[in-house]
């Protein structure tokens, strides 16, 4: 995996907004922000986000700031990225991973190099293509898509040791909470227009504890599917 990235870097060379130490920067603002996981941080060093965004913006890549992609979704904000990740990677290991919501492709990305197997949905097939090409250009060969209404998560390949959701329900979905591994871990954004960042831990069959993480902001887990 690692290899593919180092093509990028070299296909890349001499592009200043692009390069390694722009990232490495953009990592010490996160260690700012109190995301200490390394093994999160070396990831988020290895993983090009320009390539996850429109090139009109890639200027913007490594700003710790949310962007556009199409269809009124974002690319996520770095920091809450990382965040998310080191919460679900807490108390691990997390080697089969559910993301709801692939979006640009780029929290798949970080996964991919942080877990064994990987397993995203997505409503919007165009995102769900592009991100595709995307993470075959970095041969991530441990991430498998589908095109599915994400809410309904990926029950065929039930349990998980981790689920993360990248748009807020109103509610926790009861499928999600299913889904999960005995031990296994939901980090998911929750609310309407005021949102609440929360990890979920499944202790016993029908038993789960809920910690309060923070205030986030997030597009809304919206239900259907778009061709």
């Amino acid at each position: 995996m690692a290899g593919g990235f180092d093509v990028i870097d070299r296909d890349l060379q001499g592009i200043g907004m692009t390069s390694r130490r722009t990232r490495e920067r953009l990592v010490q603002r996160l260690r700012d922000q109190g995301v200490a996981d390394e093994r999160v941080l070396n990831a988020v060093i290895d993983t090009p986000r320009h390539i996850f965004i429109d090139e009109a913006l890639s200027h913007r890549a490594y700003e710790d700031t949310a962007l556009p992609i199409s269809y009124n979704q974002t690319i996520s904000q770095p920091y809450i990225v990382a965040r998310m990740t080191e919460l679900l990677l807490e108390g691990g290991p997390r080697n089969k991973v559910l993301e709801v919501g692939t979006g640009s492709g780029y929290q798949t990305a970080i996964l991919g190099l942080l877990v064994d197997q990987v397993f995203s949905v997505e409503r919007i097939r165009p995102l769900q293509e592009k991100a595709r090409k995307r993470l075959q250009r970095l041969k991530l060969h441990n991430v498998m898509l589908r095109h599915t209404d994400g809410g309904m998560g990926w029950p065929d390949k039930a349990p998980f040791d981790g689920i993360l959701v990248t748009a807020a329900p109103r509610e926790v979905p009861q499928e999600l909470l299913s889904q999960l591994a005995i031990g296994g871990c939901l980090v998911i954004p929750v609310g309407d227009e005021e949102q609440a960042l929360k990890r979920i831990t499944r202790t016993a069959d029908d038993e789960y504890t809920t910690e309060v993480m923070e205030k986030v902001r997030f597009v809304p887990l919206l239900s259907g599917t778009v061709r």
